[in-house]
C-alpha cells in the first residue's frame, strides 16, 4: 500500500492528505479539518475531547481512524490521526460549524479530481497550471515549473531503478543543490526566508532554468554510468550538479550578477506582475 501525501487548501486553509493508490480513497488530517470548521486555536485539543466524547458513545468511527506520519508544523514526520471521507463525513456531523456543509461538497469534489486525474493526468496539470496563475506567477514561470516537475519525475524513476530508497532522494537532492547553487536545500529556503514552502515554487525563471538542467544532465549521466545504491549515486549527482555550476558561473559572468536570488512568491507585487519571478 502506497499513500502519496499533499496538501489541499480548503478556503485557504491547508488540509493534509494522503491518497491511497491501492485502496483509491484520500485520507484527511482530522486535526486540519476541525482546525478549518472550528476556527480553534487548539484544534488538537478541540479533536481530543471530542474523540473522548464519541468513543463514550459508542461511536466506531472514531475507533476506526488510523493513524498516519504526516508532516507536522515544526517539520517533523509526526502521527496523527486521519480518516477517509465516509469517516469524516460522521465526524463532521459532530461538530457544530457553519463550514460543515461547504466543507462536504470541497470533499467530495477533492475525492472526485483525483479519480478524473488518474483517467486523464493532463487534468492534473491543467489544475496545477491553473493554481499557479490564482498566485501570480507569470506564463513563462509557470511553463518552466512544469517542466522542472516532469524532469523531476524521471529523475526520481531513473533513482528508483538504480535501487535508490525513496528516503534518500533528498540526500541525493541536496548534493545536486549544493553542488550548483552553494547551498544545500535548506540553506536555499533559509536565505529566500522559506520555512516548509516548496523551494523551486520560490524560484527565479534562471533558478529554475540552472536546477532543470542540473535534473536533466544527472538523469542522462545516471543512464549512461548505471550506478546502482545510494553512494554509486552521490557521485552522478555531485557531478550532474557541477555540469550546471559551470553552466550557471557562465550565465553571470554574461550577467554581471548572480542568478541565485534571495526572491521569493511572497514579495509578489501584484497578483499580475511578480517581483523577480518573471526574471526579465
Amino acid at each position: 500500500m502506497t499513500k502519496k501525501q499533499s496538501i489541499q487548501l480548503f478556503n485557504d486553509r491547508k488540509i493534509r492528505t494522503a491518497w491511497d493508490d491501492k485502496e483509491e480513497k484520500w485520507y484527511f488530517s482530522v486535526v486540519d479539518v476541525i482546525g478549518a470548521l472550528t476556527d480553534s486555536e487548539n484544534p488538537t485539543t478541540y479533536w481530543r475531547v471530542l474523540k473522548t466524547r464519541l468513543k463514550k458513545e459508542g461511536n466506531e468511527t472514531v475507533t476506526n481512524c488510523s493513524g498516519l506520519k504526516m508532516l507536522a508544523p515544526d517539520g517533523k514526520m509526526r502521527l496523527t490521526d486521519v480518516a477517509d471521507q465516509e469517516q469524516l463525513f460522521r465526524i463532521i456531523q459532530s461538530i457544530p460549524s457553519p463550514k460543515a456543509e461547504p466543507f462536504k461538497i470541497w470533499m467530495a469534489q477533492v475525492a472526485s479530481e483525483r479519480l478524473d486525474e488518474m483517467q486523464d493526468p493532463e487534468l492534473a496539470i491543467d489544475r496545477a497550471m491553473e493554481y499557479y496563475r490564482r498566485k501570480g506567477y507569470g506564463e513563462k514561470w509557470i511553463e518552466q515549473r512544469m517542466q522542472g516537475k516532469q524532469t523531476r519525475k524521471a529523475l526520481t524513476d531513473e533513482w528508483k531503478r538504480c535501487g535508490v530508497k525513496d528516503q534518500q532522494y533528498a540526500t541525493l537532492t541536496d548534493i545536486i543543490t549544493k553542488e550548483w547553487s552553494g547551498f544545500t536545500t535548506r540553506e536555499y529556503k533559509n536565505f529566500k526566508g522559506l520555512h516548509k514552502e516548496n523551494l523551486r515554487d520560490h524560484m527565479t525563471n534562471l533558478e529554475t532554468a540552472v536546477n532543470t538542467l542540473a535534473e536533466v544532465f544527472t538523469t542522462e549521466l545516471s543512464r549512461k554510468r548505471n550506478p546502482k545504491g545510494l553512494d554509486q549515486n552521490k557521485k552522478v549527482a555531485k557531478d550532474g550538479g557541477l555540469v550546471a555550476k559551470e553552466t550557471r558561473q557562465r550565465m553571470e559572468k554574461e550577467l554581471g550578477r548572480s542568478i541565485i536570488s534571495s526572491s521569493n512568491a511572497m514579495s509578489l507585487q501584484s497578483p499580475e506582475k511578480p517581483k523577480e519571478i518573471d526574471d526579465k
